[in-house]
């Protein structure tokens, strides 16, 4: 599994994309607490920590599902800390997510500025 995040607005779509031959018929764009991992993209992830109490949980149950998959999650958990206590949940429930991720991630990928940092 291939890992990418950076901050809103960094090219970390149309980075997949290009680094990896991605069409958009092959991305999942997050919007609920369920996830099509057929697709070979999963976008938006932060979208799905939202949304879903428990995220990592979902993940290890699935594992066999996203193991050859592209994971682009936005970087919500660095900068400015929230003032709503739901804003700082979904901010430590994304982070944990990221963490474990990376973990399992054969390639983390930070992307800033449309430039690729390689942090595994």
């Amino acid at each position: 599994m291939i890992l990418i995040i950076g901050g809103a607005y960094q090219g970390k779509l149309d980075f997949a994309k290009n680094q990896y031959g991605i069409t958009e018929e092959k991305i999942y764009t997050c919007t609920t607490e369920e996830i099509d991992f057929s697709q070979q993209c999963i976008y938006k992830l932060e979208e799905f920590t939202y949304h879903h109490l428990d995220p990592i949980g979902y993940f290890k149950a699935n594992h066999e599902q996203w193991k050859d998959s592209i994971l682009i999650c936005q970087d919500i958990f660095c900068g400015v800390v929230p003032c709503s206590e739901a804003e700082r949940a979904w901010r430590q429930k994304t982070g944990r997510l990221a963490q474990y991720l990376s973990r399992e991630a054969t390639r983390v990928s930070r992307i800033f500025c449309g430039l690729e940092q390689r942090l595994k």
